[in-house]
């Protein structure tokens, strides 16, 4: 293995600064578009559905395929990039492509297994996510969860493409690339809506995630990657991967597990309660995604180059650059977004079946959702950090902390507050994983930084 070459100060702290702040532009103004594209999509899907019991059961069915993608394809792709990102530039493209190529088939064989699973567990654990659901509600979530599981091979190879690209600092496009799903659920809900009922939503979305798929694959086998699903054996990278593969899955397990239990205690209140918490998430995840989103994505790559280079004071510089500029931007922000709940509400979501009494409703529980902003912005700085250090495990026993904080605090809050307090728990737990990330990236910077003077 060469030896490592240091970087020059100048590059540490003006090129790879403007260089994150180019990525974490495109990305942001990328998804400023998306989101735009979505919100014309939620106030679509509201008219046409509203509150609605179909609803409610469409995004139950919903939830977990989304989830299993957030916990096997993203859970690869942070383990993957770091790694990635060192076999290309000390051991070429071809092997960085063998490494590609093995990992992507096994995460669609994780990824097809757990959909099986899940198809063959559905009566079982439906009922649990779902508890105050009547019988007809209850059957009809099912049949959409089914309806959906293609989504997930789907989109779990499409947020792959997507990080492939950008290790090699693409980031619009991949960014550009969910739009064609929103796009297709909005035609879906309005022109079909009418003759299948919520079943229109199940097929946009799944013709949505198809032309996804195939947007980002082709981008990655332009810029050079092919999308290959091969074993080339347990190579040292493959082991890299998968040693940090399992940490990540099981903290990802762990963390998700957050998102089931506030839909699950959701469906313990009043009828409408899971879709207030999700029309009012899906406000705060537009700030999240395009900043917290952003800045992670952008950030990724660089940390990864600083740390194989031993970099430490660049990694120093940037995660204090880079968390106080996230903080000066999203405080404001968030005290914006507490004031305006309502109206914000009003204006995006009241029509047709979307009333008054629910602009209250979810307008509050954005007030309390819209608390975790600034910490989470901030706190996915560190998060990136100690990920491209390679102790997957702090993540894994960071999320089993957060969700014995979330289950303790939505048993209390939601006594006192409603679906409200189930937000508010949500921003409780996030000021401590803020605290606890702060902590261990300092402790871990401080050891890299002794190890290198004593050697």
């Amino acid at each position: 293995m060469p030896p490592a070459t240091p970087i020059a100060a100048p590059t540490r702290f003006s090129t790879v600064h403007r260089s994150i702040l180019h990525a974490a532009v495109s990305v942001g103004a990328a998804g400023i578009i998306v989101k735009l594209i979505a919100t014309a999509k939620e106030i679509g899907v509201a008219s046409v559905y509203g509150r609605s019991d179909a609803m409610d059961a469409f995004l139950a069915a919903a939830l977990i395929p989304s989830l299993l993608v957030n916990l096997i394809s993203e859970s690869m792709n942070q383990a993957l990039v770091p790694t990635l990102i060192r076999v290309r530039e000390r051991e070429g493209r071809e092997h960085a492509q063998q490494l590609l190529s093995s990992t992507m088939l096994w995460m669609c064989l994780l990824l097809g297994l757990a959909s099986v699973l899940m198809a063959l567990l559905a009566h079982g654990f439906f009922p649990l996510i779902a508890s105050n659901f009547p019988p007809a509600k209850l059957a009809l979530s099912i049949r959409l969860f089914y309806g959906l599981l293609p989504i997930v091979l789907l989109t779990g190879i499409a947020t792959n493409c997507t990080a492939i690209l950008n290790t090699l600092d693409r980031f619009a496009l991949p960014a550009l690339a969910p739009a064609v799903i929103s796009i297709s659920v909005l035609f879906g809900a309005l022109l079909l809506g009418s003759r299948f009922g919520i079943w229109a939503m199940v097929y946009a979305t799944l013709l949505g995630s198809l032309l996804h798929v195939g947007l980002v694959a082709w981008m990655m086998e332009a810029h050079g990657y092919q999308f290959h699903l091969r074993w080339h054996g347990m190579t040292e990278a493959t082991r890299e991967v998968a040693g940090q593969y399992g940490p990540m899955l099981l903290g990802s397990v762990v963390a998700s597990g957050g998102l089931l239990v506030d839909q699950s205690m959701a469906a313990m209140l009043p009828a409408g309660s899971v879709s207030a918490l999700v029309y009012a998430n899906r406000f705060v995840s537009v700030v999240l995604t395009l900043l917290a989103g952003a800045v992670s994505t952008a950030i990724v790559p660089h940390f990864s180059r600083m740390i194989a280079h031993s970099d430490w004071a660049g990694c120093r510089h940037t995660i204090r650059t880079w968390v106080l500029l996230t903080a000066c931007v999203s405080v404001p922000i968030a005290a914006l977004l507490i004031a305006g709940a309502r109206p914000l509400v009003r204006v995006a979501s009241q029509h047709g079946h979307f009333g008054p009494h629910d602009t209250a409703i979810v307008g509050t529980v954005l007030a309390m959702y819209a608390v975790q902003i600034p910490f989470y912005v901030t706190s996915r700085v560190y998060y990136r950090f100690i990920v491209a250090m390679r102790r997957t495990d702090l993540i894994l026993y960071g999320g089993i902390v957060n969700l014995g904080l979330d289950i303790v605090l939505n048993l209390v809050l939601m006594h006192w507050f409603g679906v409200a307090g189930i937000a508010l728990a949500t921003s409780l737990w996030t000021v401590g994983t803020f605290f606890y990330l702060w902590y261990w990236s300092r402790k871990l910077m401080a050891r890299a930084s002794a190890q290198e003077a004593a050697a």
